[in-house]
């Protein structure tokens, strides 16, 4: 049985330096780092003005992967485990955890003496029924517990979770963000999607649920009986609904908002923010969310069915228009699900490359010639409607298809409704949304690609339509694999199948940003960024 714990154990370096040396930088370290501590002593009290865009969907993160939710459900409702900057697990509801049997046993042991933000306390039991609950409703985590057989709580502090098959990627899913802990008393013979808690949360976490103002904010004060003794810092976090991306500059500037996730703003706007001395920009926390922006197109369409019409509007576009015009350079261009940062990311160049000359002759092979008006056909497109991003990457669409013949309308919804028409009633001809990588591609990108992750009114899975018995068993073989050689070598046959068979089109990898006021400490501890608990955030008014 291999123990897990949440301190590594120093470890001795060879060093050219004399001991004399060493104890100068040592004793020159020490008073740097204490002055530093000094400088750094969190302060109490205070309200964090947190802005959320668009309005979340829900306050937990049980059956959805949006975003939004995402930002808001952590404050609230908590994980097992929580994860450095390198994926490395630390203690969060679970102190201590084994992984034993060749990774097909995960034993956590639960911390004692939390208790539910309504008095009950926090057993094994929640644990198990979560579990179990998530596997049915949660986009991904049908395929991070596939192998999963058995939840056992043989006591009220302990959960062993037996798998038919090693998973590799396991122990790094447990975070509030991916896998929420939710009160089984509260959610037990109930519809988990309708029940009332989804709104008004109760969890373990640092913050307490206090209002929603549907169109406005919601509302946060910080939980005085957390487990984590001194902790929250904060008094409130009040969650600001601002639809205006260029009312959430404003807001920056004027000191009304402090803090807001994945480039809250036009970029058009950063380098006027990056020069305010009142302001800080950060690349750091998107390690998980590692998102691809993306054409998915409807496979039960009978045009976008068609191969060489797939093949043809690929062609069409640029990906490098994208980059600098609608990204402002915060991008990097690829075809591959995968993003370029990620170990298991296949550098083949792009199957189809931008090549207009191309796009007319497949469109004329695949039996669509222009009309007198120049048109072949016509196909809506509908960009998801978080920030301003795919809304214009769609406008970029149009242009570009329109130079091959092929006439396109975007439309426009609010999230519920785009969720509905593109995973329940599947009406629409192809969306542009992003899709994160996440840990490993085993959760994040087979989620998108596998026949049994079709999932009809499961936001955020196969909304293509996509079956390809060669890619379901790749996904399979790779789940299991501990060899990273092997592992790498599966990933590179995934994306280059995917890259040829085309079920969506990846664009382009973002560079996301946070921008916060300086008044703001800790807003960004780990890979999961502003979708952290902030129960280690403070602010210096």
């Amino acid at each position: 049985m291999t123990h897990v714990t949440s301190l590594a154990a120093p470890r001795r370096r060879g060093s050219l330096l004399s001991r004399g040396a060493l104890g100068l930088g040592a004793a020159l370290l020490i008073a740097l780092s204490g002055s530093f501590a000094i400088a750094q002593t969190p302060q109490r009290g205070g309200t964090l003005n947190f802005v959320v865009t668009p309005e979340p969907t829900a306050l937990v993160d049980l059956a959805t992967t949006a975003t939004n939710v995402l930002k808001v459900s952590p404050k609230v409702v908590e994980g097992l485990l929580d994860y450095d900057f390198k994926f490395q697990p630390k203690p969060s509801l679970a102190t201590s955890w084994e992984v034993a049997d060749d990774s097909r046993k995960y034993v956590f042991h639960l911390r004692h003496g939390v208790k539910w933000h309504d008095g009950q306390p926090f057993t094994s039991a929640d644990v198990a029924y979560s579990l179990q609950t998530l596997r049915q409703v949660h986009p991904r985590a049908k395929t991070t517990f596939a192998n999963v057989t058995e939840i056992a709580t043989p006591d009220p502090y302990t959960v062993v979770i037996t798998l038919s098959k090693p998973a590799p990627y396991l122990i790094k899913a447990f975070s509030s963000s991916e896998t929420p802990i939710v009160p089984k008393h509260l959610y037990e013979g109930t519809d988990p999607l309708t029940n009332l808690a989804n709104n008004a949360p109760v969890g373990t976490g640092p913050f307490r649920f206090v209002k929603w103002m549907r169109g406005s904010y919601v509302e946060y004060a910080r939980n005085d009986d957390y487990w984590d003794k001194g902790k929250p810092f904060l008094d409130k976090i009040v969650v600001k609904i601002i639809t205006d991306p260029a009312a959430r500059t404003v807001a920056f500037e004027d000191g009304s908002v402090d803090l807001s996730g994945d480039t809250p703003v036009p970029l058009s706007d950063l380098q006027r923010l990056k020069n305010n001395p009142k302001l800080a920009l950060d690349s750091r926390g998107y390690e998980f969310q590692a998102g691809v922006t993306r054409i998915e197109f409807n496979l039960d369409n009978p045009v976008l069915k068609n191969l060489q019409v797939r093949q043809a509007i690929a062609s069409a576009i640029d990906r490098d228009v994208i980059r600098k015009v609608i990204f402002y350079g915060y991008a990097t261009p690829l075809a591959s699900p995968i993003i370029p940062s990620n170990p298991y990311h296949d550098s083949a160049p792009a199957p189809y490359p931008f090549d207009v000359a191309r796009a007319n002759a497949l469109l004329d092979a695949a039996g669509y010639p222009r009309k007198a008006d120049g048109t072949r056909f016509t196909l809506t497109v509908d960009p998801l409607p978080i920030g301003d991003l795919p809304t214009r990457t769609a406008a970029y669409v149009k242009s570009a298809l329109a130079k091959v013949g092929i006439a396109v309308t975007v439309r426009s919804q609010d999230l519920p409704a785009y969720l509905k028409r593109i995973y329940t009633d599947r009406d629409f001809d192809f969306s542009v949304n992003g899709m994160s990588n996440l840990f490993d591609p085993v959760v994040g990108v087979a989620r998108l690609y596998t026949t049994d992750n079709f999932r009809r009114g499961v936001p955020f899975t196969n909304g293509s339509h996509y079956s390809n018995p060669q890619i379901d068993q790749l996904f399979a073989q790779v789940a299991e694999e501990t060899d990273e050689a092997k592992r790498k070598q599966l990933f590179s046959q995934i994306q280059r199948i995917l890259e040829r068979d085309l079920p969506d089109l990846n664009l382009v990898a973002p560079q996301y940003l946070t921008v916060s006021s300086r008044a703001v400490h800790n807003h960004t501890s780990g890979p999961d960024g502003v979708s952290a608990s902030f129960a280690d955030v403070w602010l210096q008014r």
